[in-house]
Formats: structure tokens, C-alpha cells, sequence
């Protein structure tokens, strides 16, 4: 109650939890999640609006592992007690008002793989201490009003996977040991005053580096930077505060600064170095003091506009419009209530709660494994999604499909029977589906699926010679075929499933992993979504020649249009070009191999397999879809086609 009264001081949010309830794991608390043994072991209770502070009689739940107070408005400090929190692995308190120092205490806490302070208004130094934290992937604390220098011993955090430092008040240099963090894929340092050499071990992570606006930053290889004088950074030694910052007042300086000190030459310091160096640092806070005004009223209109108003929540593509416009995506996220398909589940007898126990992800392993959805997370878009890469906690690496509610069907029972049948897929020639999440807060579904390394089919067409990607003969055929079996499993039914068409088979829908195994995406995502988004998904696959002539006049799929996008996508895999032309198909009539077969082969394929690939294609490809073979025929004759090899 003490904890209830502290983060929620009106009563307003937190109203299942009621003074009379003894234990609240068996009480339903909103956003209190037990063990087996009856401990709390998380609170979840982001984007609650919340407007108390946090209590630091939180550190007595000495169970908890997960503590998420996110987007909310919570004030004051952040309490040293919870330093007390020893098998804490994740700390979200990102996107409040914070204020004051980050606890040095913190580096207690040995455990703790995620920390999340950013966007609040916290300042002081970085405590060098926090390179302690061995366990410690990722480190957020962007966007507050932090002064100081980079700790160098940030670089003992051999996990360390994202470092987010930007819109601060750092200066000094970057120092080496972080940039030779093996596991290192993000730094961002955008918008503080650092200065002196970049190190050259960063342009690995390519642009997972971000460092724009530190005007006395320098280096080689790096867009934007000039390169250092002589009188400026040792290439291999970087000053702490760059170039002609070593008279700063050593208090000023925090132990974590890598600083070599030199007492006899402090004590011979001219009399005018002294004045410029206060005129500098005079004129630093100045600019800083501006910069902080400014950045401080952007913040409060985006981030107000965007939590203050209850109601109001955009939409998917909104949402990833307004992150490219602003400095972070966290600042777009809005909530809004009403839509939760999942909260009906017990109305749909068919979702079985095996199926959802199994298939279900909470919320925060969706935005933990996405780093809210960060910008150098983001695999593409369409009209309707955005696509992530994210790692889970177990470390495998996901591709997290984000659907906003105004894409997805209107009725949550069919929705639900969508979702139902997505998870009876399986087969090796069709993405994994990993796992769903329903936000009620969000307004969006996210499908969880493996993510596969070598990307879509799409990559390998229009390649240039020579390139590394492409493809030999043996495997053209072997990516043709499986693409026919992951057809052939989706046409076939089953007591596990219903015949289903895929309707928007493409190049860029299938998927190549690290054994060159193709699998089909997206199968049976059309019954999730509205009749209007199915609709316009399909002027990419017309544009394309994909889409079955048959189509225009009766609006219909069947199982003889998923064999003409196959056939279509026959041509392009000999071909090696993403456009298809009448010249292709001729060529492939009459065996005219240099009008049909891709160049960069070299010539090294079978004449007689080429030819009866061809024609295959051609059969599928018939303007008439009664003339097209079912694909169960495909598939014979692409096992004679194998077995004469």
C-alpha cells in the first residue's frame, strides 16, 4: 500500500489494489506478476499515467527481477534502495520526470542486464562505477541533462550491446575501450559537446555509430568529420577532453575520466591560458545552457502531445514517420485503450489456452527486445507493418512484425481465429512463427518469428557480376523446389488446418536462411488484416506480375493464382532479374538460354534441366487458370526434374 500510495498518490490508476487483499499475488494487482513460491518478481506498469515517485520501499520485494515504470510522469529521484534489488536483471524508468543524480549504489545490482533512464531530466555524472555491472547489455540514459566526461570504464562491459549517451552535456573524448567492445552493435553520443579523435575500431558498426553534432570530434573514414590536425588527438591515444581542454578545474573532472595528470606542468600554466580557459568553459555553459532550453521545450511539446492526451494513439506508420523526424522513437509512443482481442478469448472456443499459453508475449519482451523499437532495429516497412530485429531474453534473434488495430480486422473473434490459424503453420519451407502480442495500451499486434539471416529471395535477382550473392544452379533448383513444398503445404489440408491460399507470393516474401532454405512469409497474415489492407497490398504484387490475370474479373484467389505467382517467380530465379519480360518467357519456350538464363552463371547449368524448368514456368504462368497444373503436379515433375540430375 505504501508502494501504491507513492507511485499512484491520487488513487486514480491503481484501484485493484485494495488494502484489503492480504497477498497480492493471489489478489489480481494490476501489473503485479508472482512466482511459484507466492514472491513478486515484477511490476509492469508502463504507460499508466502514473504521477507519484518512485518509492524506495520497492527494494523491500527482494524477489523482483523485472521493475517497469516506463512512459509514465513519475517525479523526484530515483532511490538508492533499490541497489537492494540484487536479482534485478531489468530496470525501466525511461520517459518520466526524473530528476537528480543516477546512484552510484546502482553497481549492487549484479544482475542487471537492461537500464532504461532516458528522456527524463537527470544530471550530474555518469558513475564511473556503473562499468561494474558485468551482466549489462543495455544501457540507455539519452535525452537527460548529464555533464561530464565518457567513464572509460564503460569498456569493461564485454556484454554491452547498445550504449545510448545522446542529448547530454558530455564533452571529452570517446574513449577506446568502449569502442573495442566485442558485442558492441550501437553507440550514440548525437548532440553533446565531445571532442578530440574518434576511434577507428567504430566504423565496424557502420550505422549503428551515430555522432552527429560534437563539433570537436575528428577522425579517418568517418562521413562529416574532418580529419585531426597535428595538434590535435593522437591517433591512437585520445585526450579525455580533446584539444586544449587539459586546464579544466580537476573537480570537474569525474573519476572516470582516463586522465593522465601532470602535476609540474599544471604548476607552470600561464597566466592567459587560465583566461581563455574561462572564457571557454564561460562560453561552453552558455551554449549548453541554450541548447538545454531548447532541447527542454521540443521535449515537453512531444513528449506532452504524445501522453497527455489519453485518447489518442498513432497509427503504425505515423508513429514510425514521427521517429524519423525526432531524435528517438520512445517520444512518439502513445496510448490508448478499448482494443484487446486476447481479453475474449475465453468467447472463442476454438483459441485453446495451450495455444495462447504457448504462443503468448507480454509487452515488455517486445519492446525489451527491440529497444522500443529503435530506428537501427528497423528491417523495413510496408502500408501496413514495420519490421524488427530484436533479441529475446533467451539471446535468440527474432523478427518482431509490428500491425497497427486500424490494419487488422474489426472483429476480435475472427482476428483471434486468425491468430489461431497462424500458429497450426508449420512446415520447413514456412517462416516460424514465434509468438503474438495483443497490446490493449499500444493499439497494435506484433508476430514474432525467427529471424532469418541471408534475407529475401529479392536480394538475389538483378545481383552484378561477380557479386558475392550469386547464386549456383544447384542451388536455383533446390530454392525452387522448396518453395513448391512450402506451396504445396498451404494448398494441402490437414487435421491440423484448413486449405489455405497465400495469395501474395513473391520474391520478397521468401526468405533465405543460412542453409539457403527458402521459406514462404506472411502465409495466412491475410486473415488477420481488414479487406481494404488486403487490398492494397496487392498493387505490389500486380506491379510486379505476380497477380493472376483471372484476378481483374473475379476478384477471387485460389490455389491456381498462388501457381502463377510460383511460375512467375520460376523465371526470376533462372533469370536472376526481378522484372519479367515476354523476351524471358520466349526465350524460355524455345530454349533460347542467352535470352533466359541468368549471365552471371557463367554458362554452368544443364541445358535439359533449364529447358524443363522453363516450361514449367510457362504451364504455371497460363493466362487460363484451368490450364495451370495443381501443385502437386509442380512438384512431381520437379522431383523427375532432380532424380535425372
Amino acid at each position: 500500500m505504501t508502494i501504491k500510495s507513492s507511485l499512484d498518490p491520487e488513487d486514480l490508476i491503481l484501484s485493484s489494489w485494495s488494502p484489503n487483499a492480504t497477498d497480492p499475488c493471489k489478489a489480481s494487482f494490476e501489473g503485479i506478476a508472482c512466482n511459484e513460491l507466492g514472491q513478486v518478481v515484477n511490476i509492469s506498469l508502463q504507460g499508466r499515467g502514473l504521477s507519484g515517485q518512485v518509492p524506495p520501499e520497492i527494494a523491500q520485494l527482494k524477489s523482483l527481477t523485472g521493475l517497469y515504470l516506463h512512459f509514465n510522469k513519475l517525479h523526484g529521484v530515483v532511490p538508492s534502495e533499490l541497489a537492494n534489488l540484487t536479482d534485478l536483471s531489468d530496470l525501466y524508468l525511461n520517459v518520466n520526470n526524473l530528476s537528480g543524480d543516477i546512484p552510484p549504489q546502482i553497481i549492487d545490482m549484479s544482475n542487471l542486464q537492461v537500464l532504461q533512464l532516458c528522456y527524463n531530466k537527470l544530471t550530474g555524472s555518469i558513475p564511473a562505477r556503473l562499468g561494474s555491472l558485468k551482466k549489462l547489455s543495455v544501457l540507455a540514459l539519452q535525452s537527460n541533462q548529464l555533464t561530464g566526461a565518457i567513464p572509460a570504464s564503460l569498456g569493461n562491459l564485454m556484454m554491452l550491446t547498445r550504449l545510448d549517451l545522446s542529448f547530454n552535456r558530455l564533452f571529452g573524448s570517446i574513449p577506446v575501450k568502449i569502442a573495442d567492445l566485442p558485442l558492441l552493435k550501437v553507440l550514440d553520443i548525437r548532440n553533446n559537446t565531445l571532442s578530440g579523435n574518434v576511434p577507428l575500431a567504430l566504423k565496424r558498426l557502420d550505422e549503428g555509430f551515430q555522432y552527429a553534432n560534437n563539433k570537436g570530434l575528428c577522425g579517418l573514414s568517418f562521413p562529416s568529420l574532418e580529419v585531426c590536425t597535428a595538434s590535435g588527438q593522437d591517433s591512437n591515444k585520445p585526450e579525455p577532453f580533446g584539444p586544449g581542454t587539459s586546464h579544466l578545474p580537476s573537480k570537474d573532472i569525474p573519476e572516470s575520466a582516463d586522465v593522465q595528470h601532470n602535476r609540474a606542468n599544471q604548476s607552470k600554466k600561464s597566466q592567459s591560458a587560465a583566461v581563455v580557459g574561462v572564457v571557454g568553459l564561460f562560453l561552453a555553459l552558455a551554449v549548453a545552457g541554450l541548447f538545454s532550453f531548447s532541447w527542454y521545450r521540443r521535449r515537453k511539446q512531444k513528449i506532452g502531445s504524445a501522453f497527455d492526451s489519453g485518447d489518442s494513439r498513432l497509427s503504425t506508420d505515423q508513429a514510425k514517420e514521427v521517429c524519423r523526424r525526432s531524435a528517438s522513437p520512445l517520444i512518439s509512443l502513445e496510448y490508448s485503450n478499448g482494443w484487446d482481442p486476447l481479453a475474449k478469448r475465453q468467447d472463442v472456443s476454438s483459441f485453446s489456452q495451450e495455444v495462447l499459453e504457448s504462443y503468448t508475449f507480454n509487452l515488455d519482451e517486445v519492446e525489451s527486445a527491440t529497444q522500443y523499437f529503435s530506428e537501427a532495429n528497423l528491417l523495413g516497412k510496408s502500408s501496413f507493418s514495420a519490421v524488427y530485429k530484436g533479441m529475446l531474453r533467451d539471446g535468440s534473434t527474432v523478427a518482431i512484425k509490428c500491425i497497427s488495430k486500424i490494419s487488422c480486422k474489426s472483429d476480435e473473434a475472427e482476428f483471434l481465429k486468425g491468430l489461431k490459424l497462424l500458429t497450426s503453420l508449420k512446415h520447413e519451407n514456412l517462416l516460424r512463427l514465434r509468438g503474438f502480442c495483443c497490446s490493449k495500451g499500444r493499439g497494435e499486434c506484433f508476430l514474432v518469428y525467427d529471424f532469418v539471416s541471408n534475407g529475401s529471395l529479392l536480394q538475389y535477382l538483378d545481383v552484378n557480376e561477380g557479386a558475392r550473392k550469386v547464386l549456383d544452379w544447384p542451388t536455383r533448383k533446390y530454392i525452387i523446389r522448396g518453395i513448391a513444398k512450402g506451396i504445396e503445404y498451404l494448398h494441402r489440408s490437414q487435421s491440423s488446418k484448413p486449405t489455405l491460399v497465400h495469395r501474395n507470393i513473391s520474391a520478397e516474401k521468401v526468405l533465405i536462411d543460412q542453409h539457403y532454405n527458402p521459406l514462404l512469409s506472411d502465409s495466412g497474415i491475410h486473415k488477420l488484416l481488414a479487406d481494404d489492407i488486403v487490398f492494397s497490398t496487392l498493387k505490389g504484387s500486380a506491379a510486379m506480375g505476380y497477380l493472376a490475370p483471372e484476378y481483374t474479373t473475379t476478384g477471387r484467389f485460389t490455389e491456381k493464382s498462388d501457381v502463377y505467382a510460383f511460375g512467375m517467380i520460376i523465371f526470376q530465379i533462372m533469370s536472376g532479374k526481378s522484372r519479367i519480360t515476354q523476351l524471358n518467357c520466349h526465350g524460355a519456350e524455345i530454349s533460347r538460354f542467352e535470352d533466359f538464363i541468368d549471365a552471371n552463371l557463367a554458362g554452368k547449368f544443364k541445358e535439359s534441366e533449364a529447358a524443363r524448368l522453363g516450361e514449367v514456368a510457362l504451364l504455371c504462368t497460363h493466362e487460363s487458370p484451368n490450364h495451370r497444373p495443381d501443385i502437386g503436379t509442380v512438384m512431381q515433375e520437379l522431383d523427375d526434374i532432380n532424380s535425372s540430375t
